[in-house]
């Protein structure tokens, strides 16, 4: 079988953020299940492209908002609002339409198209109208739009309530149009809507083999990572710094790696922003503990994965385990910022010892191969070879 995949952003030689660790995972049980994959859309500037003799890259587009200038901040709300898309989507409209089946015939047929996430999709929604096609949500963005607009006020508000309406008008014709709707946690297939019945969630890895425990020293009681710029995170990290840190003693020390909005701080004496780590894995590897405060949004926290499959002590927000079945023995799980607290400051303490991550890196790939067997196999029941 030969499936087009088609995405905002290509994988890269560096991997960095979650949507790449996902887009890796699941490109590589696609290699497994014997499928051969084209991925097409745009390639970060700068980064060298994974595997060049399969992908089509578009053009170099950097898609962060929060560090893109002004003028170009403006040129994609006109290009959203002219064209009556979204502003995620407008930002990939650097090519047209039928520049885009242009490139698709040169490499095709192909036997069907998987449409990684919404943003490329709703950006070229015409052009694989007509394809069989499996849809793949990343997250149900219009549920993250909704949110992230309940938190914001004046004009910010306004957009994602534009974008949270248009979202999900699009999520669902995605999931009617497609044979086959695949998500990254299980209760996102009933939110996503009617179309998205009788579909499958994707168990994810964050890493292709898990070195088995190794003593480790550390530095600091708690490691936090993450895209601290991207809405459903920072509520989170606001969460985690209002609600859980005035219960931590003064002496406890906290590590938080990423990007952080301006303005971000805490006056608790153990909190250190440390901005971008060379190394995530040493980075956690340096914390006593992981907390892990996700309290928004969809999908799947894939620093969640990583966690787990490292082995490591971790206190756990429910928000944070969506799209894992089984929690490691060394997970404590609350939503009540002071047990979270309470929790954070045992395990410290008392040095928790690590597992063994490879078990739970071992039932997610077996449950992800699953879950991609059949997929494919709805797919292929209808093969019809598209030519571009």
């Amino acid at each position: 079988m030969k499936l087009l995949f088609a995405t905002s952003i290509v994988p890269t030689t560096s991997v960095g953020s979650g949507y790449e660790i996902a887009n890796r995972a699941i490109l590589d049980g696609l290699c497994r299940a014997g499928v051969d994959v084209t991925v097409v859309g745009f390639s970060w500037p700068g980064r060298p492209v994974a595997d060049p003799d399969r992908t089509m890259v578009l053009g170099e587009i950097d898609v962060r908002t929060d560090t893109a200038p002004w003028p170009v901040r403006l040129k994609w709300l006109a290009r959203a609002i002219s064209s009556g898309t979204t502003f995620s989507s407008s930002k990939l409209l650097e090519v047209s339409a039928d520049q885009l089946r242009q490139a698709l015939h040169q490499h095709g047929p192909f036997d069907g198209v998987i449409l990684n996430s919404v943003q490329f999709a709703g950006a070229f929604e015409q052009v694989f109208a007509d394809w069989p096609s499996i849809y793949l949500a990343h997250n149900v963005e219009h549920v993250s739009a909704r949110e992230n607009a309940s938190s914001l006020t004046g004009y910010k508000a306004a957009l994602f309530r534009r974008e949270a309406r248009l979202l999900q008008d699009l999520e669902r014709r995605l999931c009617a149009r497609a044979r086959f709707v695949f998500t990254l946690a299980p209760e996102d297939l009933k939110s996503l809507g009617p179309g998205a019945e009788g579909g499958a969630y994707l168990p994810l890895v964050s890493r292709q083999d898990p070195e088995p425990p190794s003593p480790r020293q550390a530095s600091y009681d708690a490691a936090v990572i993450g895209t601290w710029t991207w809405q459903p995170n920072f509520i989170g990290l606001r969460w985690f710094l209002d609600e859980v840190v005035p219960h931590l003693p003064p002496e406890l020390t906290v590590q938080i790696a990423g990007s952080v909005p301006n303005g971000i701080s805490s006056n608790h004496p153990g909190i250190r922003f440390v901005g971008r780590v060379p190394d995530a894995t040493a980075f956690l590897r340096g914390g006593r503990v992981v907390p892990l405060f996700s309290r928004a949004g969809t999908g799947v926290q894939l620093k969640t994965i990583e966690t787990f499959e490292l082995g490591l002590p971790a206190v756990a927000t429910t928000a944070s385990l969506r799209g894992v079945e089984a929690r490691p023995g060394n997970c404590h799980v609350t939503d009540d910022p002071r047990a979270f607290a309470a929790a954070m400051i045992g395990i410290a303490r008392r040095s928790a010892p690590d597992l063994d991550g490879r078990d739970f890196h071992a039932r997610q790939r077996a449950a992800l191969d699953d879950a991609l067997a059949r997929g494919l196999r709805s797919l292929a029941c209808k093969r019809t070879r598209i030519a571009a």
